[in-house]
């Protein structure tokens, strides 16, 4: 029992460390209040892939470039969050929207890329994007990163936005921060929503 007890405790402390050492982006908090904030992020440089079933595959995709396999076989460090938005058609009800749309899934670059400086991906599946800066509605939540919990979220963000008249702009996107190693209770995720 106490093996375990210590052996938890490192796994632990371990990965609380190589959390922090994670790069996310930087962002100005214009206002908040208890259910979520408003967000102002610069433009950032993001690796993406799009496809039309599941996140695997899009994830492996993205690991792999991240791991060497671009232009100039170079490592690139992983920053957070990994984000999921939906290519949509805008006439459907959201619930439509997150199950039918393809699953455009992106890898931010580490600030110190600009985008004449990315490696350029080996895979044409893949692309060197800008996602422009702007204000995002953001709402928090803890637990698994799954469709469900993801889609129960956006509802609660979607809802206090309309109430609060703040107009959005274009689909949530899921923002996942941490690893499958990580237990469901402490993992942070986030849904953003670009707002006016």
């Amino acid at each position: 029992m106490r093996i375990s007890l210590v052996f938890l405790s490192f796994l632990f402390y371990f990965w609380a460390n190589i959390s922090a050492a994670i790069e996310e982006p930087s962002y100005r908090v214009i206002s908040a209040n208890g259910m979520y904030e408003v967000r102002e992020y610069e433009d950032r440089i993001a690796v993406q892939t799009i496809q039309n079933n599941g996140q695997n595959g899009a994830f492996r995709k993205l690991f792999k470039y991240i791991s060497g396999s671009n232009t100039s076989s170079r490592k690139i460090d992983m920053t957070a969050p990994v984000t999921q938005s939906v290519e949509i058609d805008k006439t459907l009800p959201i619930t439509q929207k997150l199950q039918d749309g393809k699953t455009v899934m992106q890898f931010f670059l580490p600030s110190k890329f600009k985008l004449e400086q990315a490696p350029q991906p080996l895979s044409e599946d893949l692309s060197i994007v800008v996602v422009k800066g702007g204000k995002y509605a953001v709402i928090k939540y803890t637990g698994r990163s799954t469709f469900r919990n993801f889609e129960k979220h956006s509802k609660i963000l979607i809802e206090a936005l309309s109430l609060d008249k703040v107009k959005t702009v274009g689909p949530p996107i899921k923002a996942t921060f941490d690893g499958p190693l990580t237990p469901f209770f402490l993992r942070r995720n986030e849904v953003m929503i670009r707002v006016k």
